[in-house]
C-alpha cells in the first residue's frame, strides 16, 4: 500500500466521494493498490479492466470514431474511459490509464507514452501525458502513483 493511495482514500472519505477506476496498460494495479488501504469499501466503487481496444468502446463507452482515429493511446480516450467508469459504477469521482507500457513501440507511440485521466460530475476532466523511461513494471508502477498524485492535486 502507497501513502498516494492511502492518501487518495482518506480524501474521499472526509469529503463523501466515491472513486472508480478504468484501466488499461495498469491491468488492475491501480485498484488493487486502493483497495490495499483498510477502509477503501466505504469510498471505492470498482474498476474496469479494459486492456483490448474494442473494450474500451464496448465497455466504457468510449466513442469508436474516436478510437478509430487516434487509436486507444490519447488523452480524450482517458478522459472517456474514466467518464465510462464514473458512469458505469455510479460514482463521483474516476481515474482512467492508457498508454504502452513496452517494451515496444504500440499504435504509433514509443513505449512509456501514457496519457491519465480524473472526471468528476460538474468539474472539468484533468488529464495528463507523459513519455515515461523503464521496462514494463516500472512504467506500470509508475503510471499508478501518477494517476494517484492526479486525484490528490
Amino acid at each position: 500500500m502507497s501513502a498516494s493511495a492511502a492518501q487518495v482514500i482518506e480524501r474521499l472519505r472526509g469529503s463523501g466521494l466515491t472513486l472508480a477506476v478504468a484501466e488499461s496498460l495498469t491491468g488492475g494495479l491501480l485498484g488493487a493498490e486502493l483497495v490495499a488501504v483498510p477502509g477503501a469499501s466505504a469510498v471505492f466503487r470498482g474498476g474496469a479492466l479494459t486492456y483490448a481496444t474494442d473494450s474500451k468502446a464496448s465497455v466504457l463507452g468510449v466513442q469508436e470514431e474516436l478510437l478509430t482515429a487516434h487509436g486507444p493511446v490519447h488523452p480524450l480516450v482517458a478522459v472517456q474511459m474514466a467518464d465510462g467508469a464514473r458512469s458505469l459504477f455510479g460514482a463521483d469521482l474516476a481515474l482512467a490509464t492508457t498508454g504502452v507500457a513496452g517494451p515496444g513501440a504500440a499504435d504509433g507511440h514509443p513505449a512509456g507514452t501514457v496519457h491519465v485521466a480524473c472526471t468528476g460530475a460538474g468539474v472539468p476532466a484533468q488529464v495528463r501525458g507523459y513519455v515515461l523511461a523503464g521496462n514494463r513494471s516500472a512504467v506500470r508502477g509508475a503510471v499508478v502513483q501518477l494517476a494517484l498524485a492526479l486525484l490528490l492535486d
